[in-house]
């Protein structure tokens, strides 16, 4: 069994994913870097990963598939005798503005409830005896939109707020030997929503968040990393279990009013 605690995150070839693996690596785990298209840019991350010092190994996977899951969980145990973290990072959606009822169907709902939640819940069956031996953390990667309703599409979003309560379902199975939480983002600086939103509308999006937002920001994908390995490996997080971070810059919150002077609250 390695000496080095060992990390599988789902979707970590671009991204959130990747900032995770390459934080986790520069803590000192081994770590399974999964994609299910971009193949380049896992072995790129791969590639940093082990500029770090840890060993990395790329695992093409279908977390929608059940079999895909196991084979991944085997591939950290086979290869290093153990596994420690889970991220639940892998995600899926389709762009459709909420009026647009007819835009999203039954198959849209399926298919991306099979990834954001049938997903993550085969992933914690897959890892779940093999980290019961040695103790270790879960977090699942979830979206504001879960919490808010407001979202890329409805089904992303239903899908987002079951993720968050089944966090609290596992939280009560899986203890006391592993705990796990869940980080739910805001908007984020990707690729993935740029491709998603196209460039134009993307800008224009960002620029309004960076001005109205309570704290007139918009995370990175190393902002949301940090949160995701807090739940892992921070201080005081061996005592966090079905716990919901929001990190979102305030968007749950809402702008508050501005006070006129003179005016007592």
């Amino acid at each position: 069994m390695s000496e080095r605690k060992v990390a599988i995150v789902t979707g970590s070839a671009t991204g959130v994913g990747a900032a995770a693996a390459i934080l986790l690596a520069e803590q000192g785990c081994n770590v399974i870097i999964n994609y299910t298209r971009s193949k380049d840019e896992a072995e790129e991350t791969a590639a940093t990963c082990r500029e770090k010092g840890a060993e990395a190994i790329t695992v093409q996977a279908d977390v929608s598939d059940d079999a895909d899951c196991q084979r991944m969980a085997q591939t950290a145990v086979d290869a290093w005798g153990r596994i420690d973290y889970l991220i639940n990072n892998a995600a899926r959606t389709k762009f459709n503005p909420y009026p647009k009822l007819d835009g999203v169907d039954k198959d849209d709902f399926l298919n991306i409830y099979a990834v954001n939640v049938v997903g993550a819940y085969q992933m914690v069956r897959a890892v779940e005896p093999h980290m019961r031996k040695t103790g270790g953390a879960i977090v699942n990667d979830s979206s504001i939109g879960g919490v808010t309703g407001i979202a890329s599409s409805i089904p992303y979003a239903t899908s987002k707020a079951a993720l968050n309560l089944m966090t609290k379902c596992l939280a009560h199975v899986l203890a006391p030997e592993i705990r796990i939480n869940t980080v739910v983002p805001g908007m984020i600086q990707t690729r993935w929503l740029k491709g998603g939103m196209g460039e134009q509308q993307y800008e224009a999006l960002l620029a309004t968040a960076k001005e109205q937002l309570p704290l007139q920001d918009v995370a990175t994908p190393e902002d949301i990393a940090e949160a995701l390995v807090f739940f892992l490996t921070g201080p005081g997080s061996r005592l966090v279990t079905g716990e919901m971070l929001i990190v979102d810059s305030g968007i749950h919150i809402g702008q508050m009013p501005p006070y006129s002077s003179g005016e007592e609250y």
